[in-house]
């Protein structure tokens, strides 16, 4: 039961990473009627929607070691099964890159160096904003990330809506801050392009990882504080 949740988690994430990532890499900027910023903002978020309602019954859908390591720290997730779900999540957004990459780079020109949607911070912030901004945005945008999950999986909360007001918070976190650190609040989806560009890109993927689990962990501890009960674990079905 358990490698069907860690399968569903991989599986999950790769789509976030191909839907999300694959926009800005082929969609954006698509001479005349590329996507553009707000197209980008919604395929994450939908990625986010379309999982939640295909795996969240098996796996929670987490989808992000961030999000992960939240849940368990306000207490909605064993913090046993953290390190295979991190490691599936992972692996999902490895694979996606890869065949992003494949992808892309049928096309005339193609450049991964360019940036293949990686993040990151100084030069490499796609508005040359400052590490210590980029760091806070993270983790500023990964807490309420994490409250909005918390509160929207309450028990307490209309059934049945949660992927939508998630997904609709990370529309909007992208829309905020992806000309900071071209967002991550995600260090699996960080790190299957990071690998790819290599160079600089994985030189500045620490903060990609610090930054959203600090944030994961206090959006959870703090939701826990103002609401901790009725609680729920955010895992799918029961663990064997």
């Amino acid at each position: 039961m358990d490698m069907k949740k860690y399968a569903a988690e991989a599986i999950g994430t790769f789509w976030l990473t191909f839907a999300g990532c694959g926009s800005a890499v082929i969609a954006a900027g698509f001479p005349q009627v590329g996507i553009g910023l707000a197209g980008v903002s919604l395929a994450f978020g939908l990625s986010v929607v379309t999982m939640a309602y295909a795996i969240g019954h098996i796996s929670g859908c987490h989808l992000n070691p961030a999000v992960t390591v939240g849940l368990a720290a306000g207490g909605r997730f064993p913090t046993g099964q953290i390190l295979p779900y991190v490691i599936a999540q992972v692996c999902g957004a490895i694979v996606a890159a890869e065949l992003l990459y494949v992808i892309a780079s049928g096309a005339p020109g193609f450049d991964v160096t360019k940036g293949f949607a990686s993040n990151g911070y100084d030069m490499h912030s796609p508005g040359q904003y400052s590490m210590v901004v980029c760091f806070v945005t993270e983790v500023v945008m990964t807490m309420m990330f994490l409250f909005i999950i918390m509160g929207s999986t309450h028990g307490r909360a209309p059934v049945g809506f949660a992927p939508l007001a998630i997904g609709l918070a990370l529309v909007m976190i992208h829309l905020v801050s992806i000309p900071v650190t071209n967002t991550s609040v995600n260090p699996a989806r960080s790190t299957g392009p990071a690998l790819f560009v290599g160079g600089w890109a994985l030189s500045q993927l620490w903060l990609f990882w610090i930054a959203p689990l600090i944030g994961g962990a206090l959006g959870g501890v703090i939701y826990r504080w103002l609401s901790e009960e009725p609680a729920g674990v955010v895992a799918g079905v029961k663990t064997a």
